[in-house]
């Protein structure tokens, strides 16, 4: 059996004797992942290379639910896996949601004949799905992530379909996981540097300590019901505190 070719590789993925094996693809697709220089185009280089990877994919999407409850596509390789995403949403039912919530793989193969989610699987019929294939992609806590595959053809994932699915969604979590982590670093460093400048304003015009232009800034944050990185982004760009004392006294 061959696999279609990774994104940015050379040739197809050769699964018989002699041939590139899966194991060093998926080993390729792991530094390939690890290279994308941020989160977004990591999770989009993710969707593209599962495409790719999972004979039998058209189409692929993440789903991601935050604290349990919180649903939404994260990246995805067009419209119509949004669509399908978004069917699973409105009617609340589907593999995708399965498959994060449950921590478990769903293959259908033959959509149109599936009974176990009827008003999901009449609307994706609708939109000329005819197979799925969702996989549990991450557990963080609360959080949640699914990789979703689909095809307008019936009958487009097999076993060695789904395997090739978990092996490769296991390397994309890893790519996943590293990227999250860099991106709140980053985001971090940024809320860090933000509020530094915001105290330094605070600091001129008050003529202020430190620690009083911090004080002053959560006190605007608690007053206005804001983050404090929101309540510093503002000063920052409009010289305005979002709230301040009646007086407009500095704290302290």
């Amino acid at each position: 059996m061959t696999q279609p070719a990774v994104p940015g590789q050379a040739g197809p993925v050769s699964l018989e004797p002699g041939g590139s094996t899966l194991a060093d693809e998926l080993a390729r697709l792991a530094r390939s992942l690890h290279e994308q220089p941020d989160l977004d185009e990591t999770l989009t280089a993710i969707v593209t290379a599962a495409v790719a990877t999972v004979a039998g994919a058209e189409h692929a999407s993440i789903s991601s639910v935050r604290r349990r409850r919180e649903v939404h596509t994260v990246a995805s390789t067009g419209p119509l896996p949004r669509a399908v995403d978004q069917a699973q949403y409105e009617t609340q039912q589907g593999p995708c949601l399965d498959s994060l919530f449950e921590q478990r793989t769903v293959r259908m193969p033959r959509l149109a004949e599936e009974h176990r989610w009827p008003d999901f699987v009449r609307a994706a019929t609708e939109l000329g799905v005819g197979s799925m294939l969702a996989v549990q992609l991450y557990v963080t806590g609360d959080d949640l992530g699914a990789l979703n595959m689909v095809s307008t053809a019936v009958d487009a994932f097999d076993e060695e379909d789904e395997h090739v699915a978990l092996l490769f969604a296991t390397h994309a979590a890893v790519a996943m996981a590293d990227a999250q982590a860099t991106d709140r670093l980053e985001r971090a460093v940024m809320s860090r540097d933000l509020i530094g400048q915001a105290k330094g304003i605070l600091m001129e015009r008050f003529r202020i300590t430190d620690h009083q232009a911090f004080l002053l800034l959560v006190r605007a944050s608690q007053t206005s019901n804001a983050k404090l990185t929101s309540v510093a982004d503002e000063l920052v760009r409009s010289g305005v505190l979002p709230s301040r004392n009646p007086a407009g006294d500095p704290v302290g």
